[in-house]
């Protein structure tokens, strides 16, 4: 399964991750700053220039140098001049070092802030669509790949091109005969080149979204590690996750092999053009065409020439992983972002729901979830929705936060469309309590106040109403205490009061609360419940609930099945009615009774 389906989107059109493509994409990051650009290329030209110095020495030493009373001076002028060409070497070195580090190190915060930006700001059907696995590998490892390919490839792209480039030049100058033989290899070795770049960036996409499932089974494994050691599930995650290493390690090696074919294929043409090389300076030698310092310098350049040329060569499988990566990381960027509403203010609203035949339907689902569902919620009512599950209970409290937007009909909160609203007034009057609670690695505090700064006294209060006061009060730290990944120092009810108070705490007129009593126990739910009576008063109520006796109090209660609305009123008329409902909620009598 390619689970990174979604995320990778062509970014230039069918080469969506050529680095021409690419380059364009992080071209607006590079603009702002052209400046350490240019002086980081400005030094490695430095860094560069200075190889093809050494040889450039090597020249007048060795033909006037040796053997030659009339030229003491190149005895001391040229090794002074070697230790004056290492230290401007090494400054330049650092210096371009530290430019190219400042400039990737800023495109890399940018990048990884736009992406998650743009997770949080996604609709919710990216995060039914992608694992976290493949988000988290994105945002945090992938754009890595970006960052080697800013540093050490644009290193060796530019440092190692302008010196091969210094480095011909002075052959040139030296020989051009013997220039030309060099000059004819390049060509093959390019052709070589993009004969492996095709295979290697198919190579990468499946090595990416090997990687992906592989950290997916990890991430499954860690979440429902209980579930793992109670069924004795350990041989089974072993064989998954042993099965799909050896998948993602044979692809390493297919990698390896693809790749590494380059460089002693690239050294084997280097050595025969050296070898002609060889032979035709001997001829030239015998000749008087060339001197003993000329030859060495010559062969010495060549020989430098090919160090750059074997790096051009190795920067082509970081390269690909890079162009591999920045599909995902460009694809999740260009994610479109959750409808911001329209510029309608709401400060705070009076309560009222409707839902006006509305009609939904899953894109891989042929039957509607949602099918016409029409009714009203006046302001402070309770309104109950049961039903069987996949009756769309859940689908349809989704759409009045816009998690989703119906296909037909509309939703309206005091008689205006949901669209008309700007997304963040709308959520604003909304708080939620699901069954599956979510908490956050943090204070008690800043989880009763999430999104908001911490009030002490109304934090309190919260927990108090959601009678969690006096658990809080127990511990070291009361609402200061860390409370683990999920809420993972606390009980199940505890997380459950938790998640209550943090609904209470935000005081929204319209309420949702799905199983919001399901994880706790008799004496937990008969607090919360207290609680929770509380805090319904004087505010609209939506409750789905699979457990029929706690919403026998509701004002009014829709019995969904198969998306529709099948039946509605209040618990003692639907028990009349003999219909669904009687039916659901003699079942669940008899299973309590037995």
């Amino acid at each position: 399964m390619n689970n990174d389906a979604g995320l990778r989107k062509p970014i230039g059109g069918t080469e969506s991750s050529s680095p021409t493509a690419v380059m364009k994409r992080l071209w607006p990051y590079i603009r702002p700053l052209m400046g350490m650009v240019l002086l980081g290329l400005l030094t490695m030209g430095i860094v560069a220039a200075t190889e093809a110095g050494i040889p450039m020495l090597l020249k007048p030493l060795l033909d006037h140098g040796f053997g030659s009373k009339s030229s003491d001076h190149a005895k001391w002028i040229v090794p002074a001049a070697v230790i004056g060409l290492a230290l401007v070497r090494g400054a330049a070195q650092y210096a371009s070092g530290y430019f190219l580090s400042y400039v990737t190190n800023k495109i890399l915060l940018q990048l990884r802030l736009e992406m998650f930006q743009r997770m949080i700001h996604t609709s919710a059907s990216f995060f039914q669509r992608e694992t976290a696995s493949t988000v988290i590998n994105a945002i945090v490892f992938e754009v890595n790949q970006i960052l080697s390919v800013l540093s050490s490839v644009v290193v060796t792209l530019v440092r190692d091109s302008l010196t091969v480039v210094f480095l011909l030049g002075y052959l040139f100058i030296l020989n051009w005969r013997l220039t030309l033989i060099v000059a004819v290899i390049l060509p093959a070795i390019g052709w070589l080149v993009s004969k492996i770049n095709r295979r290697l960036r198919r190579l990468n996409r499946e090595h990416q979204t090997l990687t992906n499932e592989l950290s997916y089974i990890v991430e499954e494994t860690v979440g429902g590690y209980k579930v793992v050691k109670v069924h004795n599930g350990e041989p089974y995650e072993m064989g998954r996750f042993n099965e799909m290493s050896h998948r993602l390690r044979g692809y390493s090696m297919r990698m390896q092999v693809s790749g590494g074919l380059a460089q002693p294929l690239t050294q084997f043409l280097a050595s025969i053009a050296l070898a002609i090389v060889i032979t035709i300076a001997v001829v030239q030698s015998a000749n008087d065409q060339t001197t003993v310092g000329g030859f060495v310098a010559f062969v010495t350049s060549m020989l430098l020439v090919i160090s750059p040329l074997k790096h051009l060569i190795d920067i082509n499988q970081p390269l690909q992983r890079g162009m591999t990566a920045a599909e995902l990381i460009f694809g999740l960027i260009d994610e479109p972002a959750e409808p911001a509403g329209g510029g309608r203010r709401l400060e705070r609203a009076r309560g009222e729901v409707e839902f006006r035949d509305v009609t939904f339907t899953y894109g891989s689902v042929d039957r509607p979830t949602l099918d016409r569902v029409s009714f009203k919620v006046a302001p402070g009512e309770m309104v109950a929705l049961a039903g069987p599950s996949g009756s769309g209970k859940t689908t349809l409290v989704n759409l009045l936060p816009r998690f989703f937007d119906p296909h037909g009909g509309q939703v309206l909160v005091d008689g205006v469309p949901l669209p008309e609203y700007g997304l963040h007034d709308l959520r604003g009057q909304l708080a939620m309590v699901s069954q599956d609670v979510v908490l956050f690695n943090d204070t008690i505090a800043a989880n009763v106040a999430y999104g908001q700064t911490p009030d002490r006294a109304r934090v309190m209060s919260a927990l108090t109403a959601a009678n969690l006061a006096d658990v809080v009060s127990a511990l070291p730290d009361g609402i200061d205490t860390l409370i683990g990944g999920n809420g993972m120092r606390l009980s199940g009810g505890q997380r459950q009061r938790l998640a209550i108070a943090r609904a209470i705490y935000k005081d929204a007129p319209i309420l949702i609360l799905d199983e919001a009593t399901s994880a706790l126990d008799s004496e937990s739910e008969r607090h919360v419940q207290s609680a929770l009576e509380t805090l319904m008063k004087g505010r609209t109520t939506l409750v789905i609930a699979h457990r029929l006796s706690t919403i026998e109090r509701a004002d009014r209660i829709l019995v969904m099945e198969a998306g529709r609305i099948a039946e509605q009123g209040s618990h003692a008329e639907l028990l009349r009615k003999d219909g669904l409902y009687a039916h659901l909620h003699r079942i669940q009598y008899q299973q309590q009774a037995a």
